[in-house]
């Protein structure tokens, strides 16, 4: 069953979820993947599945960020799984796909962070929820960006500085653990 992948996956962040907001997304995203079973595609009308890159360079200073086109934030790479149970490699494709980098590392292939947050309703699409598997990886900042049409721009961020461009609670979380990373 392509569930039972991402809930093992899920599962095993347990322990490395923030006792805060994190851990109560975590514990609503089991609880959703165990419920559909239409949760990775975008026609699951409650939400679906995402996957999310947290690119940073080798040293862990920069983080890799676009300024989302529909949205208008400064976000992490990453996209839905349109089907695909494998969370890390949809974070992987998109990423490539958002940035134009060819090369990129996994860092780890476990969990880095998952989020659950609203995306509001829009011309023929109601609003609804992303559950957000988020996964390290990293990239040379030297190598060429390409803009999407997804995105309005792309940035390599000083870590320390994303709250500034976003404060989202999700966001300062990725920082405060890169940070502790060293």
């Amino acid at each position: 069953m392509h569930r039972a992948r991402i809930l093992t996956l899920l599962r095993g962040h347990a322990g490395g979820a923030d006792a805060g907001g994190e851990a109560a997304a975590l514990a609503e995203t089991i609880a959703f993947v165990e419920a559909h079973p239409d949760c990775l595609l975008r026609s699951c009308a409650p939400g679906h599945l995402t996957g999310s890159a947290w690119v940073v360079s080798p040293d862990r200073r920069r983080t890799l960020l676009t300024l989302h086109g529909k949205l208008g934030k400064w976000l992490q790479l990453g996209g839905h799984a349109d089907g695909d149970p494998d969370l890390l490699a949809v974070a992987v494709r998109e990423a490539r796909e958002e940035s134009g980098l060819a090369r990129l590392g996994v860092v780890d292939p476990a969990l880095f962070d998952v989020d659950r947050h609203w995306i509001p309703g829009r011309a023929g699409e109601p609003g609804h929820w992303h559950h957000d598997l988020r996964f390290l990886l990293e990239a040379d900042p030297s190598e060429p960006l390409t803009v999407s049409g997804e995105s309005r721009s792309l940035s390599w961020v000083e870590v320390a500085a994303v709250p500034a461009l976003n404060p989202e609670e999700s966001m300062a979380r990725m920082v405060r653990k890169t940070l502790a990373l060293g």
